[in-house]
């Protein structure tokens, strides 16, 4: 166990910095988007590009890994939906909600930390759950965000949860990352290799995507508690938090291994980085799309916190059964 903190240690490490640097002024919280932009338009798709390079294009393209993180997936935002859904939280923060207990923070954190843990094997399900959260997962907890407002009615409704599902699918078109994971899957089946003045621009870019990643989620986690400052009960959010740390890995394992009695062909080193992927804390970047569909963002906000804080020992917990 004190291995494994070990490693997990310096990524919390930077996370914590970013954190401390927004909430003293020492990086402005105008300076924030600048870094986001850089790990997500620039550093994060190269290192994607150069991750999916350089795997098999078998394991990118593995439909029992797909499978089973796409049912669990749903399963989680069902289970979140219901047990947060009231007359005070309704379908768009129960929705937002049910985002951050499925959406693990795999981009930013998790496969630079799976891959110090783990080693490269790992890159090839955690690329898969990237595209899975990022087209199925998002698209429908935004749709169903999208049920409180409709005033005109059943159509009413139902168009606005069309609109909403094709804001986030063109959301996500316009987003570098899965374009980045496209590119490294093509390059990896024909076995393509970028020039040399241009594989060590990207190769450089990549090598950066983690420590500013890291660093941003504490900058962006500090923003998000600046600004949500109205009270809160705790059981409007804690229990989210547990949810995203300890249902959705178990969710993960109950399907992975039902899948398995039932013949699929899983690899049970892929349903550990499954598990571990669902064990992480909650996605950054769903306070974004909170705020941006008028949501309760100081909710979302310290459901990433709490997840991100507590994950530094559940993770490194989770990794010690699984793994140590």
């Amino acid at each position: 166990m004190l291995n494994i903190l070990l490693v997990t240690l310096p990524f919390f490490a930077l996370v914590a910095m970013g954190f401390v640097a927004a909430r003293r002024g020492m990086l402005p919280l105008a300076a924030i988007p600048g870094l986001n932009s850089f790990v997500l338009f620039f550093a994060l798709p190269c290192l994607l590009y150069r991750f999916g390079s350089e795997t098999p294009i078998a394991q990118l393209l593995d439909a029992s890994v797909l499978g089973v993180y796409l049912v669990s997936a749903l399963i989680v935002v069902a289970l979140a939906v219901a047990f947060t859904f009231s007359r005070r939280i309704r379908w768009n923060d129960a929705s937002m909600g049910a985002l951050v207990a499925a959406f693990p923070n795999t981009g930013f954190m998790g496969v630079p930390l799976l891959a110090a843990l783990i080693g490269p094997a790992a890159i090839g399900p955690t690329i898969v759950t990237i595209v899975v959260d990022m087209l199925v997962t998002t698209s429908l907890c935004v749709a169903l965000s999208r049920l409180d407002g409709a005033g005109g009615g059943k159509n009413g409704a139902k168009a606005s949860v069309w609109a909403a599902a094709g804001m986030a699918l063109k959301g996500v078109a316009s987003n570098p990352m899965p374009w980045a994971i496209l590119l490294g899957a093509v390059a990896s089946a024909f076995q393509f290799q970028l020039p040399s003045p241009v594989k060590t621009t990207v190769w450089l870019l990549a090598d950066a995507a983690s420590p500013v990643a890291l660093f941003t989620i504490g900058a962006v986690l500090a923003r998000s508690q600046m600004q949500a400052d109205h009270p809160m009960p705790l059981s409007d959010y804690v229990p989210v938090a547990l949810i995203k740390l300890f249902i959705h890995p178990l969710v993960v394992l109950a399907v992975g291994a039902t899948a398995v009695q039932l013949g699929v062909p899983l690899d049970p080193f892929a349903l550990t980085v499954l598990v571990l992927i669902a064990a992480l804390p909650s996605a950054s970047n769903v306070s974004l799309l909170a705020e941006r569909y008028g949501a309760d963002n100081g909710r979302i906000a310290r459901i990433i916190l709490v997840s991100t804080v507590l994950a530094f020992f559940t993770f490194s917990g989770a990794v010690a059964v699984l793994w140590g």
